[in-house]
């Protein structure tokens, strides 16, 4: 009972050590305490731990039980295996809504549009009635790769075939894919057709889709709304900031920075990790604190080399400070999953495929330069961000840049 406390409270670290103790002592497994851990190994994600724990439900008998198998389907969909997810679900003797629930939302994170459709079908074909987290799961999958009318589709059959009214998570799901596809004023329309009172959450979305087209007066307008409901959120003062940097606005980029001053407001830190030889790696911008310092920046300026004859040009516009180009092209260099990235070709072995993690967003020159080193190097890197895995390999990403 102890390492489930762990994991649900998000000591997911501390749930895995607890987890291998009791089996050096002799303790026996049960249902619960693997479903636990499979999620602890998700959550953190732990891919080579949560293969160990697979291989320990195999040994002790568990793999034929349905929330255990569950669990392994959404933990390899979290460690970035969509194809070991989907492998594990199909051979699942007995599925229930959960099962297709976890395939689904697994398919729309790593951007599976049609394949999340395609089981969704599947699923209704064989009579399985999908619940609330089932329609998040396909709103999610349409809106990762632009599939507008499916989407609304979906969202109206919430109502008029399945008998259950969309909540402000579907709402929310429905801004997200119009505003990715941009259209942002169809967005605001539908957020205020709401039949009860907008969140944060749905205007926050708005202003998100707001950064990413560049359209500044709708993003001040979502950016007041959510501010009057959560004056001190501090990803919507970041994201308007963003918005007048894209734009060259820079007094009013300097407003905002010391209205989050003045509220004693903090940006969250972009951090980047990458997991070696069961230890992670890291890093932040400009990191010079790892030990392969000199090794990883050596790498970094090899690749730049490499991927600008490749045709590769940094995208200055993604450098939010107001400095010289030279000093821009330098900033970019050096983000977070850059860093990761130079250190997992260094510290894996040649032609392995490599996974780095990162808590917010990638910046769009990141992803570019991705593809160009996955090509340049041969490799498949897989970068799960904050919106979703993206899968780079000969120079393509698996979101087919729409994310």
């Amino acid at each position: 009972m102890q390492k489930m406390g762990y994991a649900r409270n998000g000591y997911c670290q501390e749930a895995v050590k607890l987890f291998w103790k009791m089996q050096v002592g002799g303790m026996k497994p049960d249902q619960f305490s693997l479903v636990s851990i499979l999620t602890a190994c998700a959550a953190l994600p732990a891919l080579a731990q949560g293969l160990k724990v697979h291989a320990c439900v195999i040994k002790t008998g568990y793999e034929l039980n349905t929330a255990v198998g569950n669990a392994i389907v959404t933990m390899y969909a979290k460690c970035g295996c969509i194809k070991d997810s989907y492998k594990v679900f199909e051979r699942m003797p007995e599925r229930n809504v959960v099962s297709w629930n976890a395939m689904i939302t697994g398919y729309a994170q790593h951007g599976c549009g049609k394949e999340a459709i395609q089981l969704f079908e599947e699923m209704l074909q064989i009579g399985i009635e999908p619940n609330h987290i089932t329609f998040v799961g396909v709103l999610s999958a349409c809106s990762h790769v632009g599939l507008v009318c499916e989407g609304r589709h979906y969202f109206i059959s919430m109502s008029q075939v399945h008998g259950m009214e969309p909540r402000v998570e579907h709402y929310a799901c429905m801004v997200d894919l119009l505003g990715r596809a941009g259209h942002l004023d169809e967005a605001e329309d539908f957020i205020k057709e709401m039949p009860f009172e907008s969140n944060a959450l749905v205007w926050r979305t708005l202003l998100g889709a707001c950064r990413v087209h560049y359209n500044l007066d709708l993003g001040k307008r979502a950016a007041e709304c959510v501010l009057a409901l959560e004056p001190e959120d501090t990803a919507t003062y970041v994201l308007l900031s963003n918005i007048y940097a894209v734009l060259g606005r820079w007094e009013d980029v300097a407003k905002v920075r010391k209205m989050m001053k003045d509220r004693k407001l903090k940006k969250e830190q972009g951090l980047s990790w990458i997991e070696v030889k069961n230890r992670v790696h890291t890093f932040v911008v400009g990191d010079r604190a790892h030990p392969q310092t000199e090794e990883i920046y050596s790498k970094l300026e090899e690749l730049t080399g490499q991927i600008k004859e490749a045709g590769y040009f940094p995208d200055t516009s993604f450098v939010l400070h107001n400095v010289e180009e030279v000093q821009k092209e330098d900033f970019l260099f050096q983000h977070s999953e850059k860093l990761a990235i130079a250190f997992g070709l260094l510290s894996t072995p040649a032609g392995a495929p490599f996974q780095v993690i990162k808590n917010l967003r990638m910046c769009g020159d990141c992803h570019n330069v991705t593809k160009y080193i996955s090509m340049v190097v041969g490799r498949e890197i897989v970068v799960r961000d904050a919106s979703r895995f993206h899968h780079f390999k000969d120079g393509l990403c698996s979101c087919g840049d729409y994310w």
